[in-house]
């Protein structure tokens, strides 16, 4: 979940050195021995996606500048930090011509270290979401310009990219704010209609008398009210997408019209005598199940399979927390600029800790906790306590264990199954979704112990909640490393639940 630094040095001991820093500053690292192998590593699209990396000048065969221009040949958008034992004016002005973003000098300090990345990371962010803010504005934005990790997502975008090469119907599924408006545009901008109009309706925002007006035109005088001639949303769109959002909104009776339209690829305006030829692509969004839908009346079964030809389903954020972290340090660059506030950067144990959380709203919700913390923050970093509206979002299933219910204070008080407990001290400062207390039964209901991975897996969880969701410090407390921490998480998400035991 937290960002991964590339590390090229052919110095097997300086490579350890940054490599120990890297991983102590909070990051995941990748190591390798020449320009070659970096390379290699940025071109292979198995390998672990790569945010930032720390690049060797002198190394035999291909050097620091020669993978400094072979990354911006092949167009990579990477953030490279250059060191070298060779620290001349020369070689300074030289490195930073060739793209790089910072320039180090061995033996680095750790401090120096710190500050570059989290720089070199926060400048990243700010490109990318400029890039795509304009992207936006201009209609071409791509899926290039989604920020995401996620595998779930990996399949959504793969999907989305073969759509965009046809006009087949899509229908985009997925709960309020994840990003269902994003994807229809990045199939449009990847489509060969590019560079036509992309026009979005909103259905559930419209008056039900003002359905066919707004989506197919009216003539004047054809109602009161109609004081002049209106194209509609569909000869608008002529030539190019008409995205359709919570459609299942849409009334019955507009939604006949809806069908012919599609079936005849003509529309009529309210009052007008003949039809008007259109070439219109379709991408509809909804919320709900539109099968339900069906089943109860509300939406036309004609028309869900003239729409349903081609669903793609955007996972909620929960199932794709490893998307959180990028996200938050795109959304902080980016408000920050916008607010003209100084560039925020966030702590990783923030980054952790928002990680954690359910995100009910989606990324919408993650964002405007983003921009409240961006606002009200008086320091140059996000911190744990810059988001204190979090403590209402319940953390992830398999991390909840003693937590209390949103809107109530928590009350964790230890349950006895049988046997011994060992108790566990109180947190000095506890936060609202966090148990203050808790006990550890080492028996089960049957009265026999409980399997070793199991009662590890509870400690973990307890010990996120007890340190606040500082994921340094817990690892800190329990002795072993992050890496090692974040795999105990996931195996103990993996693991079937025990909470009559905990």
């Amino acid at each position: 979940m937290v960002a991964t630094i590339l590390i090229a040095d052919d110095d097997a001991v300086q490579r350890r050195l940054v490599e120990n820093m890297v991983q102590r500053c909070g990051y995941d690292a990748v190591t390798v021995d020449s320009g070659d192998a970096a390379l290699a590593h940025l071109i292979d699209p198995e390998t672990k996606a790569i945010d930032a990396m720390v690049l060797d000048l002198v190394m035999p065969g291909l050097d620091g500048m020669g993978v400094l221009e072979k990354i911006r040949d092949l167009g990579f958008d990477l953030p490279v930090i250059v060191q070298t034992a060779h620290g001349g004016i020369d070689n300074v002005v030289s490195a930073m011509r060739a793209g790089a973003h910072d320039f180090v000098v061995k033996p680095v300090g750790i401090e120096r270290l710190q500050v570059s990345l989290r720089n070199a990371l926060n400048a990243s962010a700010l490109k990318g979401e400029l890039q795509r803010i304009r992207h936006r504005r201009e209609g071409k934005l791509t899926f290039a310009d989604i920020v995401t990790r996620s595998e779930a997502m990996n399949h959504v975008i793969a999907m989305g990219k073969k759509a965009a090469a046809s006009a087949i119907p899509v229908l985009i599924e997925g709960e309020s704010g994840v990003g269902k408006e994003l994807i229809a545009r990045a199939i449009h901008g990847c489509s060969e209609r590019a560079a036509k109009p992309f026009v979005t309706v909103n259905c559930g925002a419209i008056p039900d008398n003002l359905v066919e007006s707004i989506l197919f035109g009216h003539e004047k005088g054809a109602f009161t009210g109609a004081t002049e001639k209106h194209a509609g949303k569909f000869v608008e769109a002529n030539g190019g997408t008409l995205f359709l959002d919570e459609i299942s909104e849409l009334p019955l009776s507009a939604q006949v019209k809806l069908l012919r339209a599609l079936q005849q690829g003509e529309v009529e305006a309210v009052g007008g005598r003949k039809p008007v030829k259109v070439d219109v692509r379709i991408v509809s969004a909804t919320n709900r199940n539109l099968l339900n839908q069906v089943k109860a009346g509300a939406f036309r079964e004609d028309l869900f399979y003239r729409l349903h030809v081609l669903p793609l389903t955007v996972p909620p954020l929960r199932a794709r927390r490893e998307d959180v972290p990028h996200l938050v340090r795109h959304f902080a660059a980016r408000i920050a600029a916008e607010e003209n506030r100084p560039a925020a950067t966030v702590s990783n144990d923030a980054l952790a800790m928002l990680s954690q959380l359910n995100w009910p709203g989606n990324v919408r919700q993650l964002e405007n906790a983003v921009y409240r913390a961006v606002v009200m923050s008086d320091g140059g970093q996000l911190g744990v306590q810059d988001f204190p509206q979090t403590g209402g979002t319940l953390p992830v299933s398999g991390l909840e264990t003693g937590t209390a219910p949103q809107d109530s204070e928590p009350s964790f008080a230890a349950e006895i199954i049988s046997g011994t407990e060992i108790p566990i001290a109180p947190t000095p400062a506890p936060v609202r979704f966090m148990p203050t207390y808790g006990s550890l039964s080492l028996l089960n209901d049957g009265g026999e112990m409980r399997p070793l991975e199991e009662i590890e897996a509870e400690t973990i969880r307890f010990a996120i909640s007890h340190y606040r969701g500082q994921m340094s410090e817990v690892a800190r407390r329990l002795k072993i490393g992050r890496s090692t921490l974040y795999r105990k998480l996931d195996d103990a998400a993996a693991a079937p639940s025990n909470d009559g035991n905990s």
